[in-house]
């Protein structure tokens, strides 16, 4: 999240799922102010009026339960009280139908794991029998596995894999205690220290260490090695040409003044004190590792990987899609005497046992640059990009240098606006796939549609093409054409299109669905006139474009409002706060901290009367990929202060900090930098992730009310209807959209049955207006 303030144009989003075009990729609260609710004068007569006895605080009981996501004891409760439907309790009866719901959705989801565990124990048992790999799909063949084979052994892992995640902790230990898995595990390490040796790192990361990572993710062992790992392949990456750029093209405009400007700035603006020595040391420890790479030269050739083949990774942008190297590695002995040299850098920065200050930093910054244009001469502008990376790294993940050649994609992100031709496009088994169409762009107005294959780029070939790389050919100026060779599912001839690329701005407000004119649909529950609305990012027309979709629901009747996060990684304070405000209309909803120093002071962003919703139930969805802005929404509205929402999913990602952007660095170039910590209305800080492991503890971000997590076989499924409901395709293309499958879209009930997250947020909401309805008909009495 950046803060928006004074001169500094700090507009940004950290994005999780990132939107990279226009070619865009793809407490218990219970305790709201109840809505006055107005019954039909008709009903009033016709039904009988409960008075508040103890049956009504059963009521009350059981919908505290439910808030609390003890739905089991909410059933016991009613259960208790005898039959619901013979003591005349309507309001008894919905919630023991919540309850059913809610039990019948957690029996489906335990038979799906016991399914899912049973399925992965078979698997791992043929490859025990040697049956070959591609039998785990279709066991019709019994040919031996090759111990050899790196995709054998990826598959193995990930059925290991997935067997953890399905098991309870007894078949967890018996797993782990086969002597089969045990021996997959050891050559998976094995096979990475192969791989480690012929300079193949990024394989020995995808193919064994991601999966390892995954089998045991509190191994530091495992973690520390496969950050090794990766950023050697960046290293690699980083020398290489790509099909949009050279390695040169890449960091030009690099200066070293650049970075020691930025160095001062944050002596100023940082929100902590910084160490300087540990600064060094990762600058010092990035070099160490050039040498290594550079000791492999075949490594520049082998360590390309089409990014298919890639398993999912935070840092595939980093290392994907090179493919040829244009520099020439310096020879075995110029790499011992540079590593000799900084070696004896790191003997004299021990010996300065206090003051290694801000000028002793840039000192050894100096040294390093010097030694390496004296011994190896490797590229400098490449040099000073990898120290400055690995130095900041050692202040917080969110502080990094924003080099020139970098500042337009980042610019994209701050804005959410792109010049393109608006499509969605992703990776469907190796193709470059436009995903979806977005409404009134030049893809929408032209012949390109939904499920297309985007063969060519101005005649340049897809197949070795990464995302980022594709969005740098298909973006570009306004009024430019750029020309797609697409082939059609179904059609054997591909098509050339000419598009003229024109201004796309990309909404951050969806619904739950999408319909074929382009419009969301946003009612989730039209009986109960519950909505569903999903924000994905905090732009600067979030507020505005949520405040249009709200008004538009309450004048539909809106009852309750489900508010999903969920993936959202944040954006502009201002814009948090100003959808924070919709909800509340009083108090203080974050409060901003910055570091130590002259003149800086907290601020406070507080919560106005004026336009206001109404009180009705408020559910928020959350998970590890809210973070940022997403943590100051949640944190505020369920904050007890408030009491305004109820947090339903798993904890968020535990940011905890406000970043701001300044230009200081000088020659086109940025710095995006932590500029203070934020706390939640009742003082409570929102804690890192980073700093709250380091502590052994869990307990960062925001946790949820009501925790409901989801496994990895139930997020592909949430994510794939979910796609399809968020498809747009040319209206009255031929043949419809109904009648093409890849097209389909999912009713509300499919939709809910792939979210238990959305589907257990949607009962506590029902159970929210029980509670109003109930609250209403005491004070009629």
């Amino acid at each position: 999240m950046v803060e928006k303030s004074g001169k500094m144009p700090c507009r940004v989003r950290e994005t999780y799922l990132v939107w990279l075009a226009t070619v865009v990729f793809s407490s218990c609260a219970c305790a709201f102010a109840a809505r006055p609710v107005v019954l039909d004068p008709c009903e009033t007569t016709t039904k009988p009026v409960e008075p508040k006895t103890a049956k009504s605080s059963t009521v009350d009981k059981a919908c505290e339960l439910v808030c609390q996501g003890k739905f089991d004891a909410a059933a016991q409760l009613i259960a208790k009280s005898g039959s619901a439907e013979q003591s005349g309790g309507r309001f008894l009866t919905e919630l023991a139908q919540i309850a059913r719901e809610y039990k019948d959705i957690s029996q489906r989801r335990q038979s799906a794991r016991e399914a899912a565990y049973k399925e992965q124990l078979a698997e791992i048992e043929k490859f025990r029998k040697g049956v070959d790999a591609n039998s785990v799909k279709d066991a019709n063949d019994a040919n031996d596995v090759d111990p050899n084979d790196p995709n054998s052994m990826s598959l193995v892992l990930s059925v290991v894999t997935k067997a953890r995640e399905f098991a309870d902790e007894t078949q967890r230990k018996q797993l782990f205690a086969d002597e089969f898995v045990k021996q997959t595990i050891q050559k998976a390490i094995d096979r990475a220290a192969a791989f480690e040796a012929e300079g193949k790192w990024l394989e020995a990361y995808t193919n064994c260490y991601y999966w390892l990572e995954e089998i045991d993710s509190n191994n530091e062992a495992y973690s520390d090695y496969a950050e090794k790992l990766l950023e050697k392949a960046q290293i690699a990456a980083s020398f290489e040409d790509s099909p949009c750029e050279t390695s040169k093209e890449r960091y030009e405009g690099v200066q070293r003044d650049m970075f020691e400007r930025a160095i001062y700035a944050l002596s100023v603006n940082y929100v902590s004190m910084i160490d300087y020595r540990e600064m060094a040391t990762k600058g010092i420890n990035r070099c160490k590792l050039l040498a290594e790479v550079m000791a492999i030269p075949s490594a520049f050739s082998q360590n390309s990987q089409k990014e298919e083949e890639h398993r999912p990774s935070r840092d595939d942008e980093k290392t994907g899609g090179s493919k040829t190297a244009s520099f020439s590695p310096p020879d075995k002995q110029k790499l011992m005497a540079w590593s000799a040299a900084l070696a004896a850098v790191e003997d004299e920065m021990a010996e300065t046992v206090t003051g290694f200050n801000r000028a002793k930093f840039i000192e050894v910054f100096d040294r390093v640059l010097t030694l390496n244009n004296t011994i190896v001469q490797l590229p400098e502008q490449i040099l000073i990009a990898q120290f400055a990376e690995a130095a900041l790294s050692a202040l917080d993940p969110y502080t990094v240098m924003v080099w020139p050649k970098q500042v337009q994609d980042f610019e994209k992100m701050m804005t959410n606006e792109f010049t393109g031709i608006g499509i969605e496009i992703s990776r469907r088994q190796g193709l470059l796939t436009v995903a979806s169409l977005l409404p009134d762009t030049p893809a929408y107005n032209s012949g390109l549609d939904a499920g297309d294959v985007i063969e060519k780029v101005d005649g340049l070939e897809t197949k070795d093409m990464t995302l980022i790389c594709a969005v740098h050919k298909i973006t570009g100026p306004k009024g430019t054409d750029v020309s797609l060779t697409i082939k059609r599912p179904g059609e054997e001839k591909t098509k050339d299109i000419t598009l003229t690329r024109d201004k796309i701005t990309v909404p951050t407000i969806r619904g739950w669905q999408r319909a074929e004119s382009g419009d969301w649909r946003y009612m989730i529950d039209e009986a109960n006139k519950i909505g569903c609305l999903r924000l994905t990012s905090f732009s600067g027309e979030s507020s505005e474009d949520m405040e249009k979709v709200l008004l538009d629901l309450e004048a539909e009747g809106l009852e309750g409002l489900i508010l999903d996060l969920r993936f959202n990684t944040g954006g502009l304070l201002d814009s948090a706060v100003a959808v924070t405000d919709k909800f509340l209309d009083d108090g203080l909803i974050v409060k901003t901290q910055p570091g130590p120093g002259f003149g800086k002071w907290p601020s406070y962003s507080t919560a106005h009367k004026s336009k206001t919703h109404p009180n009705y139930p408020l559910v928020v969805l959350i998970n590890s990929g809210s973070a940022s802005a997403s943590e100051i929404v949640a944190g505020a509205l369920a904050d007890k202060a408030h009491n305004r929402a109820i947090l339903v999913g798993t904890r968020t990602h535990g940011k905890g900090s406000v970043q701001g952007i300044t230009h200081y660095p000088g020659g086109g170039a940025q710095l995006k930098y932590t500029m203070a910590y934020y706390h939640l209305p009742s003082g409570q800080r929102v804690e890192s992730q980073e700093a709250i492991k380091k502590l052994g503890r869990t307990d960062w971000g925001v946790g949820p009310n009501v925790e409901v997590e989801i496994r990895s076989d139930e997020l592909k499924d949430m994510i794939d209807v979910q796609r399809d409901n968020d498809v747009l395709v040319q209206a009255g293309r031929n043949p419809p959209a109904a009648d093409r499958p890849e097209l389909k879209k999912h009713t509300i009930e499919e939709t809910l049955t792939s979210d238990p997250q959305l589907a257990v947020g949607l009962l506590i909401v029902k159970t929210e207006l029980i509670k109003a309805q109930t609250s209403a008909v005491a004070k009629q009495n």
